[in-house]
């Protein structure tokens, strides 16, 4: 039999792993990788290639970089290339369903979680943001909707307290890559049949935002605490510090919650150490801030160089 041609598209890093994993099984062939454009990045926008880009050449495989998925150009390329099956991680735009029907086989798409929750654009962010004690990865066959597709396999696992959406994203990439790996031939053999999402338990992730990152410190303890970890490493957490001439922009990179109680935003207690911070509900233990224009710090360190005392508050 010969070997499944797969066309693979993505984008993130996430997509990285899966890609990788593709290559290595060698159970397929991936004829081409689809990625999003070159684009200007970082403080001097220099153009800068997606990840999966730098991947791909390194292992000698073509890429295209159309700049919409729907472009009847990247559609003809499509088809010329004849793939029995096209995979998806991250690849940041929906396909339309020209695209879709290319593939002998249909399309896949790794999404990280356990759909039908948390569809769209931030999964993993999302779950942690919410609160939740466990996700997972899907392997869905794709449809015109936003990750409405049905599902070929799910893989769980549960959401550390420690968990921040880095660590978790760098979990579910390696689940997600070798359960692709697993399920690809199971279905292209037919003995993994697709299975229609169900209709209760929706729900949705958007893109996350710059201002997401942003304290209300009016906010319960756990909330915040749950925002720090969901939004590190991008686009961080932050809160102000009243200062003459202007507030004082500060990053918070790690923090847990504690018993204490107090005014929300409210500096409680200050030592060596410890920084405590009032809440809506509880108080939040600040153990990495980075102030504005500096370098990551632990508390210990951020006091050594920063006036802080209790009754200040933070905005």
């Amino acid at each position: 039999m010969d070997l499944p041609r797969i066309v693979f598209m993505g984008t993130a890093e996430l997509s990285c792993t899966v890609l990788h994993a593709l290559v290595e099984s060698r159970s397929s062939k991936v004829l081409a990788v689809v990625t999003q454009p070159d684009r200007p990045k970082g403080r001097d926008l220099r153009t800068q290639a997606s990840p999966v880009k730098d991947l791909a050449l390194a292992a000698q495989l073509p890429v295209l970089q159309p700049d919409r998925a729907r472009d009847p150009a990247f559609l003809n390329d499509m088809k010329s290339l004849v793939p029995d099956l096209v995979v998806v991680a991250a690849y940041g735009q929906i396909l339309p369903k020209t695209i879709l029907e290319v593939p002998k086989h249909g399309c896949l798409n790794v999404h990280a979680s356990l759909l039908p929750k948390y569809r769209g654009a931030a999964p993993i962010q999302w779950a942690i943001l919410k609160g939740e004690s466990e996700t997972g990865v899907t392997i869905m066959r794709m449809d015109v909707g936003m990750d409405t597709g049905d599902i070929l396999t799910q893989e769980k696992t549960g959401i550390a307290s420690d968990d921040n959406s880095e660590t978790l994203h760098a979990r579910l990439a390696r689940m997600g890559a070798q359960l692709l790996v697993h399920t690809i031939p199971g279905y292209l053999e037919g003995k993994i049949q697709p299975c229609p999402q169900p209709a209760e338990g929706v729900s949705y992730a958007p893109k996350i935002k710059k201002e997401d990152g942003r304290i209300d410190w009016k906010q319960p303890a756990t909330v915040v605490a749950n925002q720090v970890r969901g939004l590190t490493p991008w686009p961080g957490t932050f809160t102000f510090l009243p200062n003459s001439p202007r507030p004082h922009r500060i990053k918070i990179w790690k923090a847990e919650t504690t018993s204490d109680s107090g005014m929300p935003g409210e500096v409680l207690r200050v030592d060596k150490s410890d920084i405590v911070v009032g809440c809506g509900a509880g108080a939040l233990r600040l153990l990495s801030l980075q102030p504005e224009g500096g370098r990551r710090l632990t508390s210990q360190e951020f006091l050594t160089g920063h006036e802080l005392k209790p009754g200040q508050t933070f905005n």
